[in-house]
């Protein structure tokens, strides 16, 4: 019976070889995007499932409020003390583990100088996570201070094929012990590192530091834990949850800005899993998706897909007289209603199948291009072929083509046999042709939303970049001195003629970094969190920066607490409410400075300039302080470059720094490009957007196409009679594409409003500074639609519209 279905079907499929291919290549498209997704799903959930006591590892969220709203929310990172206190005051657990995440540094062994770039672990990372030991003892390899641990990669680049078990290596000044070798950390690892090293040598170089183990210095740590083997999960997290929130309790006592709540996170929701803030000040490592990004694109390409399955279902209703008399004869010999759907069942999955083998292909093309969309995608997924990657894939179109044969199976399943073979136009069910047209009309509603989305956001992210940030960025280049002093690389540059300006500051602001601290005016309790870069004399002048009152720094302090003076924004007057409104009253006035490194350090007003963006556009301009760059303080070199040539200029801006650092390659970025990555999350989505775009109109173009090639030959006889009483091709054009462009102007008065209400009701409330969206740009995707759509009309009534009546009427 199976294969008799599978015959009838693929019979049916050669008579019919447009609607086929219509069918077979709609699907394929649509098709190839699931099967992206598919791919980037099971790449995501495969994460950290190399770990054999995965299921019982939990890493700590810090969920921090810090004194005013700036920056509180939860965090990946927690503190070296959480650590120690779970250590030793937590039941219910058997492992423990706290790594460090700042640990990048020159390694140096022999002539041989090499970045490495890894963890300060704890012992107990060898018994919680399946890091396997090639060489050494993993119980003792992270015991001592100035222990390492090189992975496979990481010991052969600095030591070839010699054993490097028992070697020294120099970091600095200091001689590191490599105790043990391990394999290479798989790609679907959160944690990625080439070196791990003791934490007691972390605790041993900050010995001096009296911030380094506090409750509230939460931005470089991780702690895992782990539950026993044999432990209840769901009772076991519950009693440790309340023994964190009393650890947490007990320690926010003592903090005046900064409360904690300590929660646990499954090992495996890491990467797939809540929204956790990271950056420069937070211990997030590794790579991350939100689940609601996953449902967004989930959607979006179920979207495609139904599109291409409304095809197919429009086509196979809209043929269904040449099918009734098939149907008909198959009920007359004894076949039931679910012989009838599988029959119809059975052709859908058959042209699945087959599109799936061009979806494939697709695939492979679209693969390489999804991949490089982005750097971080790079970084996250690979999308090879699996063994559970193909069968999801086949389940997938035998899904597909369920989803698209069942309106077609359940409505021929319907038809009686004596209505089938008597007369068509009799089977009550085939006379409303509402549900094709609430099909067309929801296909096209779609693809315009898509289409005008697209052209929103395109014109939405140019805008952004060419915003006003309130100081200049064009021909602003960024270099990052990583660790080097930038003495001789901005004397260097200020004798290259093509560099007009030099400046240096600690960190590349209206791109997401951060840097601050709180500050108080006067001896007022009220503090609030301000951001702030140290810059010196050059920068401000450089950048374009408007003075509206006092001037730029006096002092040239060599160390941080020699610095006494602040350059602030008028909305640093506006938190304190210094000078009444009036600038000049501000010169002068002292300020309290704190953070990580100053303890109530005070400092007096030189300068007020005018608002500018320090964070990105998304976020509202706030207090904002400028203090002096000190020797002391990381830099970037900020160069302005006037240059014809601007290949030839970086080459010479490379041979400079090559002298300088041998070790590290330049990272230089200009100001404009580091603005365009800030935004390259945005920018992504508006690609992929883009590209299901492009593939809506083109799957609802085959099935306009489709049905317009139908309608024209089912119409044939009317249009010879039109002709030989006197029609027009004018009106024989209007009025067999009269009712497919009413259609398209209903999925017009739909879509467009509720593009523009998307927009303007949430995706442009994240940015306080947008343009309002314009007419012409959601009429730009209609036109797209109307222009295509006229084509594939068109060409056809067109043809129809000419051909010869005798031709057509000769047989009646």
């Amino acid at each position: 019976m199976t294969g008799s279905y599978f015959k009838t079907s693929a019979r049916s499929l050669m008579r019919n070889k447009l609607f086929s291919s219509i069918n077979i290549v709609g699907l394929a498209v649509s098709m190839s995007v699931g099967l992206l997704l598919i791919a980037f799903v099971l790449d995501l959930r495969s994460y950290d499932k190399f770990h054999e006591n995965g299921d019982r590892i939990y890493r700590i969220t810090n969920v921090a409020t810090f004194k005013g709203e700036q920056g509180s929310g939860k965090y990946s990172s927690t503190s070296l003390k959480t650590g120690k206190l779970i250590r030793e005051k937590v039941t219910g657990i058997e492992e423990v583990v706290t790594i460090r995440n700042d640990f990048l540094q020159d390694a140096r062994v022999g002539d041989n100088v090499l970045p490495i770039k890894g963890f300060w672990a704890e012992p107990s990372i060898f018994r919680m996570f399946t890091f396997p030991m090639l060489e050494g003892n993993p119980e003792t390899a992270l015991k001592d201070p100035y222990s390492i641990v090189l992975t496979e990669t990481a010991a052969k680049k600095l030591f070839g094929n010699n054993s490097a078990l028992g070697k020294s290596i120099k970091f600095d000044t200091i001689d590191y012990q490599v105790t043990g070798i391990m394999k290479d950390v798989p790609f679907f690892s959160h944690i990625s590192f080439e070196a791990l090293v003791s934490l007691s040598t972390a605790r041993q170089l900050n010995k001096n530091d009296k911030n380094f183990e506090d409750w509230a210095n939460m931005f470089s740590n991780s702690v895992y834990v782990m539950l026993p083997e044999n432990a209840d999960l769901a009772s076991g997290r519950a009693s440790i949850q309340s023994q964190l929130d009393a650890i947490a309790k007990e320690e926010n006592l003592a903090e005046e800005k900064t409360k904690i709540r300590l929660e646990l996170l499954p090992l495996h929701n890491i990467v797939v899993g809540e929204n956790l803030h990271s950056g420069s000040m937070s211990g997030s490592s590794g790579p991350h998706m939100p689940p609601v990004v996953i449902w967004i694109l989930g959607g979006l390409a179920l979207v495609v897909i139904l599109s291409a399955c409304f095809n197919y279902t429009n086509l196979s209703i809209a043929r269904a007289m040449r099918r009734f008399k098939e149907v008909g004869l198959r009920k007359a010999i004894g076949a039931q209603k679910y012989q009838i759907k599988q029959q119809f069942l059975a052709e859908a999955i058959m042209i699945s199948l087959s599109a799936l083998l061009l979806s494939f292909v697709l695939f492979l093309i679209l693969r390489p291009q999804l991949i490089n969309m982005a750097p971080e995608m790079q970084r996250t997924v690979k999308l090879n072929l699996t063994p559970a990657m193909v069968v999801a894939f086949v389940l997938f179109s035998v899904t597909v083509g369920i989803i698209a044969g069942i309106m077609p199976a359940v409505f021929f399943s319907k038809v009686s046999a004596i209505n089938a073979l008597r007369n068509v136009s009799s089977v009550r069910s085939f006379k409303p042709v509402t549900f094709r047209r609430a099909l067309v009309v929801i296909q096209y509603t779609v693809t315009l939303i898509f289409i005008t989305t697209t052209v929103v956001g395109y014109v939405q992210y140019k805008n952004i970049l060419a915003f006003d940030l309130g100081f200049n960025t064009e021909n602003i280049l960024n270099i990052n001195m990583q660790g080097n002093k930038p003495d001789a690389m901005v004397k260097e540059l200020s004798e290259m003629p093509e560099v007009t300006a030099v400046s240096r500051s600690l960190i590349v602001t209206s791109v997401g970094n951060a840097w601050g601290g709180y500050m108080k005016y006067k001896d007022s309790r009220d503090s609030a969190l301000v951001m702030t870069n140290n810059v010196d004399e050059n920068y401000m002048p450089l950048h374009g920066y408007k003075l509206i009152a006092g001037g730029n720094f006096i002092g040239r302090p060599a160390t941080g607490d020699g610095a006494r003076e602040l350059i602030v924004n008028q909305q640093f007057l506006k938190r304190f409410n210094i000078g009444n409104g009036d600038p000049a009253k501000a010169i002068g006035e002292e300020i309290t400075f704190s953070n990580f490194k100053l303890n109530d350090h005070r400092m007096s007003i030189v300068g007020v300039m005018k608002d500018f963006h320090y964070g990105k556009v998304e976020n509202l301009i706030e207090p904002v302080a400028f203090m002096f760059w000190t020797p002391e303080n990381g830099a970037v070199v900020n160069a302005k470059i006037q240059s014809k040539d601007m290949m030839a200029t970086m080459a010479k801006i490379e041979s400079t720094w090559k002298n300088i650092d041998r070790v590290h390659p330049l990272k230089a970025e200009f100001y404009e490009e580091s603005i365009e990555e800030a935004y390259s999350e945005f920018s992504t989505m508006i690609k992929i957007i883009g590209f299901l775009s492009f593939l809506a109109i083109s799957i609802a173009s085959m099935g306009l196409f489709g049905m317009v090639v139908f309608t024209t030959e089912t119409r044939l006889k009317e249009i010879g009679i039109r002709k030989v009483m006197g029609a027009s091709s004018g009106n024989l054009v209007y009025l067999l594409s009269r009712g497919f462009l009413v259609l398209l102007s209903i999925s017009a008065l739909i879509a467009l409003p509720v593009t523009y209400l998307f927009f303007e009701s949430f995706v442009l409330t994240r940015f306080p500074y947008h343009t309002p969206v314009q007419i012409f740009e959601l009429f730009a995707g209609l036109l797209t639609v109307l222009i295509i759509a006229f084509i594939m009309i068109g060409s056809q009534t067109m043809k129809a519209a000419r051909s010869n009546p005798v031709e057509v009427l000769k047989s009646e």
